[in-house]
């Protein structure tokens, strides 16, 4: 039976080519998490073992999360403007519930290799899930309330830093859905991870569904490119006056380091888990600003990373599943055994703690990975552009 064509979608390219870019630099800290020699060991980011290029590998993915989050807000404005607000809450919902169910059934199972699934972690998918079940009832609320919850909720929920502060971290499940990380037992051998904590993701969502607004069909380009220098500049100078002043907004502040060089990565190195307010302004305010820049963006490198851009989801998945199943091939080929098999500082079998190689093979293998999936996801965007079947919606 032929099926036919979909019809042309509007898109937005400069939104596809965001999300491409940090697509395809997302996947150079999976890389980086299963490859690198020192990844299972030590922290990136620790000023007393760091090195700048290891410090700066980490800091660039970390604009992926909350441009991605932003995005999926944004595409969810734009998606309702073909739709009633019933119909587009219908859909926010249930996609939000395939999302977790992924990232439980599916994902956890990428991550680990274990098909016991004694450890699930809940990392960003479950979290858009989550975060699009909840807007998909507030979009019936006027688009100015949307914008102060989100507002609200990304520069305010830092003060719950204190109460955590003074309890040492041990707040309950519950709490640490909303807003810590946590690893909790829930048989004697089976763990649930809590990584990517909703509450703070959900009001970057909130946010960037506003700013879908700026992208209707009518709205004036120029008047959007100004709109968009404003704000990202604005948000860029806020994060570096708070930063500077060092009292709120971030629960690791920054510090004097043995040298300037180190003292200027303690200042750009702020909290992800859960995102704080510095670290989401110190990464949504770029990237507000590069799409003031990339709007008329047609070249053969944009292109590339457009194909990334409109496929993320089977990107996603895809990616992760590639960088674990070579990790398997490579662990094999270098010697290692089922007995080295259970690693003790990860859950990621095939990956043991001394396993890994430089950051330059980090680096070769990320580039041999993006290369060899594009094809794949070059087909994927042909084959979604050109049907119309309503399962393409969810992947």
């Amino acid at each position: 039976m032929t099926t036919l064509a979909a019809p042309v979608k509007y898109r937005v390219t400069s939104i596809d080519l965001l999300r491409g870019i940090v697509m395809v630099i997302m996947a150079l800290d999976h890389v980086r998490d299963f490859f690198h020699v020192s990844a299972s060991v030590s922290d990136p980011t620790n000023m007393e073992t760091t090195t700048p290029t290891l410090f700066f590998t980490r800091w660039i993915t970390h604009f992926c999360a909350p441009t991605f989050v932003f995005l999926a807000g944004t595409s969810a404005y734009l998606s309702g403007t073909k739709k009633t607000t019933t119909e587009l809450g219908s859909f926010l919902r249930k996609r939000g519930l395939w999302l977790i169910l992924i990232e439980i059934a599916l994902m956890s199972l990428i991550f680990t290799f274990n098909p016991l699934y004694n450890v699930i972690i809940l990392q960003v998918i479950w979290s858009i899930g989550v975060s699009m079940i909840l807007l998909s009832f507030l979009i019936r609320l006027p688009i100015s309330v949307i914008l102060v919850t989100g507002l609200l909720i990304i520069s305010l929920h830092n003060l719950l830093d204190y109460p955590e502060a003074a309890r040492n971290g041990d707040v309950g499940f519950v709490w640490s859905l909303f807003h810590r990380q946590g690893f909790f037992p829930y048989t004697s051998d089976h763990f649930l991870f809590i990584f990517y904590p909703f509450m703070p993701w959900f009001g970057i969502m909130c946010c960037g569904y506003c700013f879908g607004s700026l992208y209707k069909k009518d709205f004036p380009a120029e008047k959007r490119k100004k709109i968009l220098l404003q704000l990202g500049l604005g948000i860029i100078l806020l994060f570096v006056v708070v930063r500077f002043i060092n009292i709120y907004g971030d629960r690791a502040p920054w510090g004097h380091q043995r040298n300037i060089v180190y003292t200027f990565l303690s200042f750009l190195n702020t909290t992800k888990y859960p995102p704080s307010f510095l670290y989401t302004c110190m990464t949504l305010g770029p990237g507000i600003l590069f799409l003031a820049f990339i709007e008329q963006a047609q070249n053969k490198i944009a292109q590339f990373f457009i194909v990334f851009g409109r496929v993320p989801f089977f990107y996603y998945v895809l990616h992760f599943f590639v960088v674990h199943l070579l990790t398997v091939i490579v662990f094999f080929a270098t010697g290692y055994t089922m007995k080295d098999l259970i690693p003790k500082n990860t859950p990621f079998l095939f990956r043991p703690d001394n396993f890994g190689f430089s950051l330059w093979v980090v680096y070769l293998i990320w580039a041999s990975i993006i290369i060899g999936l594009y094809p794949l996801c070059k087909w994927y965007n042909k084959y979604k552009s050109t049907h119309q079947q309503w399962w393409l919606s969810y992947v």
